[in-house]
């Protein structure tokens, strides 16, 4: 997916979500961080093959000990309860909820093998719009019978480790 026109939080024109993900005071290492929308979203996985992301959980990160902004990607499964995740979470930072994040984007991962179906698909439309840019990688049948994660990587995951390496500093060395 491409880079999208919302780039900064809009307090006032989108109203904050009931909920949502908890805030936390603490910030986390790396260059960016990996935020899960929900459970099995598969941070632990991109972790594992994009460095420079640190797990945050499904937690907010807290602003950094420098000062500044906290880069952050968001993640979720393209099924309909993670793409209504993404979104709750996408509207949570466009309130202006957490005004030290720098929301980088959001990373949808295929929940089953085959073609996204049309409504979730409109649905991953609609999120996407409300995020800076968004990336959708596809299933990975080797990965969900053990191979190791860094086997049978889809190109789709190249690139995004390229567009990131672009968009947040990455000073951890690169494997």
């Amino acid at each position: 997916m491409n880079r999208n026109s919302v780039l900064l939080p809009q307090p006032g024109a989108v109203r904050a979500p009931t909920g949502g993900l908890p805030l936390s005071a603490h910030p986390v290492g790396g260059a960016f961080a990996w935020l899960g929308c929900h459970g099995g979203a598969g941070v632990t996985t991109l972790q594992q093959t994009v460095p420079g992301g640190v797990d945050a959980g499904r937690v907010w990160p807290g602003p950094p000990a420098t000062g500044g902004r906290q880069p952050v990607v968001l993640v979720c499964r393209s099924h309909a309860s993670g793409l209504m995740a993404a979104q709750q979470a996408a509207a949570q930072w466009a309130s202006g909820q957490v005004p030290h994040v720098d929301l980088i984007g959001l990373v949808a991962v295929a929940d089953a093998p085959g073609k996204l179906p049309r409504p979730l698909r409109d649905t991953l439309r609609l999120v996407s719009g409300g995020v800076p840019r968004a990336w959708r990688l596809p299933w990975v049948e080797a990965w969900r019978q053990g191979a190791p994660v860094t086997e049978a990587a889809p190109r789709e995951l190249a690139a995004l480790d390229r567009e990131l390496s672009h968009l947040t500093d990455r000073s951890i060395p690169r494997v």
